[in-house]
């Protein structure tokens, strides 16, 4: 991947779930230097701020749906800024809870197919989020995104899907937290999915390689979603869904090494990180050392971090 402008959005996004805290990721992200260290690489930066919702109706606070209109709301504005960034670079969407790959993917995909490319999209995450609004249990909307840019129904009034990601464009590696519908959802399907167990086994490289082979062959557009949630919680304690087990600081790596040296990463998420449980800003700093891994930092080039 040579030299590119990065696009920063900002998506302060807290309407996903109920546990507050994720609003202060895109500024928790610039002060660990995300910028910085994009500029050290030799690309350059811009940074378009922080977002807000579209103007949405109020949302009932008893509805079984958090923050649905919110939510929404989101989707609209991410998707728009979505289509505009391509124009400027490679943008990155700094969250901000999962639900805004509702919006991020939404315009990745429109964008894709006004150009006459397929999306590919690479889930870096603990969870399928392959539920849809009448499928889930906790009423929480960042378990929804993959359902929805798949195609998946029941997301009434959200925008219209008119490019649906094809399910068999869509690779998930780290999964260790599915609940018995998603499940059956998934084998339902031609999502390619990789839990801990079949990376513990086989290791992290194959499952991406074979990926990205395909998204080369296609001249595909690879839209990768990182969720704090992928790694590991004894590394990276700073989100709400920690689940034991996740991916180490090395496979980590390694997976964002990968996607440099494939030069096919168009677009990315940094999402699901809550400052409040972050610990002297660890997780922050982890996620943009990742960041920089993925656009081009090798592994002889890392800083080394004092958290005393």
């Amino acid at each position: 991947m040579s030299e590119r402008n990065c696009v920063l959005v900002g998506a302060p996004v807290d309407s996903g779930k109920r546990r507050p805290g994720c609003l202060m990721g895109p500024d928790a992200f610039r002060t660990a230097g995300l910028a910085k260290a994009l500029i050290d690489l030799g690309h350059s930066v811009s940074d378009l701020g922080n977002l807000s919702p579209d103007a949405h109706e109020p949302d009932d606070a008893g509805d079984h749906l958090f923050a649905l209109n919110r939510t929404i709301g989101w989707t609209k504005a991410l998707a728009r800024t979505a289509q505009e960034a391509f124009g400027k670079g490679l943008p990155i969407f700094l969250g901000g809870d999962h639900s805004l790959s509702l919006g991020s993917v939404l315009g990745a995909a429109n964008h894709a197919a006004a150009l006459g490319r397929p999306l590919f999209v690479l889930w870096l995450d603990a969870h399928t989020d392959f539920h849809t609004p009448q499928t889930t249990d906790s009423g929480n909307l960042h378990g929804t995104p993959v359902g929805y840019f798949t195609g998946r129904g029941g997301f009434d009034g959200f925008p219209e899907v008119p490019n649906p990601v094809p399910e068999e464009n869509v690779c998930m590696i780290g999964l260790r937290s599915v609940d018995q519908a998603e499940r059956q959802a998934l084998e339902d399907s031609k999502i390619r999915r990789h839990d801990m167990r079949d990376i513990d086994e086989n290791g992290i490289k194959g499952p991406l390689t074979d990926f990205l082979k395909d998204v080369a062959a296609q001249n595909g557009m690879l839209h990768v979603s990182l969720d704090v949630d992928f790694l590991d919680p004894s590394i990276a304690p700073a989100v709400g869904t920690t689940v034991p087990g996740g991916a180490t600081v090395r496979e980590a790596h390694l997976v964002c090494e990968i996607l440099h040296d494939s030069g096919l990463v168009t677009s990315l998420d940094l999402v699901e990180l809550n400052p409040f449980l972050d610990e002297r800003g660890r997780t922050a700093h982890l996620m943009v050392d990742l960041c920089a891994s993925a656009l081009g930092r090798r592994v002889f080039d890392r800083p080394t971090r004092s958290y005393q």
